[in-house]
């Protein structure tokens, strides 16, 4: 399984068999100058309604959407419902986690996550392989909270997203709050990294890829 930061949210994740998803496609802005989205892809989760997360029809090879627990192409869409803040969603809605298993790695891509996961949202994740988690803060979990996350379901590989950089000007920290005083941080000139089941790290290892768009 290969999974490539397309930047913001959005990862294009293939699988050996060539099944492809594009997670959370964002739409370009004056802040949020990543490229256009033009990959093809067979699916596309959307975790909310926002135009930085859901740009689905960018998306090109007609992708089945999927916005809520589903089975498309053999794989199993486990949509968790949480929050985009920590006020029960009053001040910016919903927001659905979820976790999917491709060439038997699970993976876990939160979205705008907004607060810690509560007891019932860890046991329902299970088991996560690699955790996508929003680092950035104000709109998204800060590091602090994201590293209490990534301590809730405790991954193999950690791949920080949304978070400020030359790309994306919101008004959200960089990533290097969320590095501070961790082991095992990679920080490869790549866009891209690939993963085997039963090859993952023996300890939680935090791998930051460049956008590559």
């Amino acid at each position: 399984m290969k999974i490539r930061w397309l930047g913001h949210a959005a990862f294009l994740i293939t699988a050996g068999s060539g099944v492809r998803i594009i997670t959370d496609p964002y739409t370009p802005t004056d802040t949020l100058r990543y490229g256009e989205i033009n990959e093809a892809a067979d699916i596309v989760t959307v975790s909310h309604e926002h135009g930085d997360h859901n740009n689905a029809a960018a998306v090109r090879g007609s992708p089945v959407v999927v916005k809520s627990s589903a089975s498309v192409r053999g794989i199993d869409f486990l949509g968790i419902a949480t929050h985009h803040d920590d006020a029960q969603g009053k001040t910016r809605g919903a927001n659905t986690v979820f976790c999917f298993t491709v060439d038997g790695i699970r993976v876990c891509h939160l979205g705008d996550l907004g607060h810690v996961l509560t007891a019932g949202q860890v046991k329902q994740a299970g088991k996560v392989d690699i955790l996508l988690v929003p680092v950035g803060g104000f709109y998204t979990i800060d590091a602090a909270a994201a590293t209490r996350v990534a301590d809730q379901l405790r991954p193999k590989v950690i791949i920080p997203m949304h978070y400020k950089n030359d790309r994306c000007v919101f008004p959200i920290a960089g990533v290097d709050g969320f590095l501070k005083g961790k082991k095992n941080v990679q920080q490869p000139d790549a866009t891209e990294a690939e993963f085997t089941a039963g090859k993952l790290p023996v300890e939680t290892r935090v791998l930051v890829l460049k956008p590559a768009k």
